[in-house]
């Protein structure tokens, strides 16, 4: 049985990270396995890793239908419900009835969009986390797990990429 390590590679630029998780990919260690962590937005196409789902449009959607059945019920079940005849004004006026299916849709599709980014998020976390001094200074640091006997290999490989340093990695409660 081998045991992992999990070791981390702290590069000066963008283009030898990339290349370090295309490297990483050859020496046999999985995308799931990698992480990486950076002081700015990086996409996944920028370092050519594969693209992350996410459940968020599915619960903005969701909450958009929602909304606009709370908007109908407002707009139209409310006029119903409590009839009042205001001269020859239509029974259920139509330009308020768009303002508030509009609104309410809206105001669905926000509240579920935030919802679904907070628990997408997983915040608040209270796991250790991996924290390193470097990131903030605008490096971009590669997380890597990989068995035990092939770190060496690895560490050196990274090195060449152009790696400032290899190291092992723990996490640690910030």
């Amino acid at each position: 049985m081998t045991t992992n390590v999990s070791l981390m590679a702290i590069f000066p630029d963008l283009e030898p990270a990339a290349d370090a998780i295309e490297q990483l990919r050859g020496l046999g260690v999985a995308d799931d396995q990698m992480n990486v962590i950076s002081g700015v937005p990086v996409t996944e196409a920028m370092l050519g890793r594969p693209r992350q789902w996410t459940n968020v449009p599915r619960l903005a959607l969701g909450g958009a239908i929602a909304g606009f059945f709370v908007g109908a019920f407002l707009a139209f079940g409310t006029p119903s419900a409590y009839p009042i005849q205001v001269g020859r004004q239509a029974f259920i006026p139509g330009p308020p009835s768009v303002v508030i299916l509009f609104e309410m849709t809206m105001l669905g599709l926000l509240l579920s969009t935030f919802l679904g980014v907070f628990l997408d998020s997983y915040f608040p976390s209270y796991r250790p986390m991996h924290y390193v001094p470097e990131i903030s200074d605008g490096k971009i640091g590669v997380f890597f797990s990989c068995p035990q006997e092939d770190s060496e290999k690895i560490t050196k490989a990274m090195t060449a990429l152009g790696a400032e340093k290899v190291e092992a990695a723990e996490a640690q409660p910030l």
